[in-house]
């Protein structure tokens, strides 16, 4: 295999993963916005969820908050280390949610929400453009 034959796999590996990323990052966006907003407008069914669950209904607003503020920050370009703040915030508030359902005995289908978010969020994160890593900026600040 020669040097050009790698450099075209490279370039169509980089394509793919950046496809994989913004199909990730989209549908992880909009099941953060949309389970925002749910929370941001306390649905009943949300309240109950948050009863049931053992958590204060002002929770909600918290979630919903940081979960909308989460999106514009995965979505928007620059700011690295918030990314990756909001990335871990996704993380914890979803595998949170998963734990929270398995301590309380719901069925299994209730998990599949949050686990589906767990898994996007982790996709969204490892295929990340460079550019949107803080490696990457280290990186930069020490060639200058």
């Amino acid at each position: 295999m020669n040097l050009e034959n790698v450099l075209i796999k490279l370039k169509i590996m980089k394509k793919r993963n950046r496809i994989i990323y913004w199909i990730a990052t989209v549908w992880l966006a909009l099941g953060m916005v949309s389970t925002g907003i749910v929370q941001l407008i306390q649905m009943e069914e949300e309240v109950q969820m948050m009863e049931h669950l053992g958590y204060p209904v002002y929770l909600l607003t918290i979630l919903g908050v940081w979960k909308v503020l989460g999106t514009v920050a995965i979505l928007i370009p620059k700011f690295p280390l918030v990314k990756e703040w909001a990335y871990a915030g996704f993380f914890f508030a979803m595998s949170g949610a998963v734990c929270s359902h398995l301590a309380v005995g719901d069925e299994p289908i209730t998990l599949f929400g949050p686990l589906l978010l767990v898994v996007l969020t982790l996709i969204s994160w490892y295929f990340r453009p460079e550019e949107r890593k803080t490696i990457a900026v280290a990186r930069k600040a020490t060639n200058k």
